[in-house]
């Protein structure tokens, strides 16, 4: 298994395939964005070298499977919100289901509050607005 950044890693199937994955229901920061490389650390701390289960049923535009990994029952994704390692990712939320929609929510909200992990830094900016501006430069 290999860790991209906080919201995607490759894993390799039964038949010894690699799949790309993109964490649903969470947005980490950017790589060059502050927290990307500790929320990159946190998700391998979390997964890497360990056999996990994804569910999942699209692929986003870059062809990655945007799956909910589990290890062992626990939800990798919420626990990287947990940590203050990434955040819901509302645009699609409408994806989740409702216990994991409102689990997500509050979560963010709890780390937002203790100022855990990226929310520590007073104005800390969404992945989507840094690639936004990233990409129009």
């Amino acid at each position: 298994m290999a860790v991209a950044d906080g919201d995607t890693i490759t894993v390799l199937d039964d038949l010894k395939q690699q799949h790309k994955i993109r964490l649903m229901g969470i947005d980490a920061p950017e790589k060059k964005q502050a927290y990307g490389q500790r929320s990159k650390d946190s998700l391998s701390e979390l997964v890497y070298m360990k056999y996990v289960d994804v569910t999942w049923s699209k692929h986003d535009r870059y062809g990655r499977i945007v799956g909910h990994v589990k290890l062992e029952g626990a939800d990798i994704c919420l626990e990287q919100i947990k940590r203050g390692m990434a955040w819901h990712y509302k645009q699609y939320q409408r994806e989740q289901v409702e216990g994991d929609r409102s689990l997500y929510g509050a979560s963010e909200s709890a780390a937002r509050e203790l100022k855990v992990g990226l929310w520590h830094d007073e104005t800390p900016i969404e992945p989507s607005s840094f690639r936004r501006y990233i990409f129009s430069n």
